[in-house]
């Protein structure tokens, strides 16, 4: 992390079904770097979304395409394990 760094936290996803969660490590480095770490609910700034798309027009995103519906399974367990990156699509058919 940089000197003044900030850490944002959103989702978690990973997290959701451990029985105990995993905690913060490093915590040092926000008293000698000094980092801010905030976390949000992408909920709580959804009237921001219309100006947002006003101003800036388009909206990018990845998607991380896992082939057949065999590959299913392999795909759920990355998207809770945090392998994925971006949204996950399993592609059964291509037509």
């Amino acid at each position: 992390m940089r000197l003044n760094g900030r850490i944002s936290a959103c989702g978690m996803i990973s997290q959701y079904n451990l029985e105990q969660g995993e905690g913060v490590r490093n915590l040092f480095l926000v008293v000698t770097k000094p980092l801010r770490m905030q976390g949000f609910i992408v909920g709580d700034y959804f009237q921001m979304y219309p100006k947002y798309m006003e101003k800036q027009g388009n909206i990018c995103y990845i998607e991380d395409v896992a082939e057949g519906l065999e590959s299913a399974p392999a795909a759920l367990v990355g998207l809770f394990s945090g392998r994925n990156v971006g949204k996950q699509v399993v592609v059964v058919a291509r037509e």
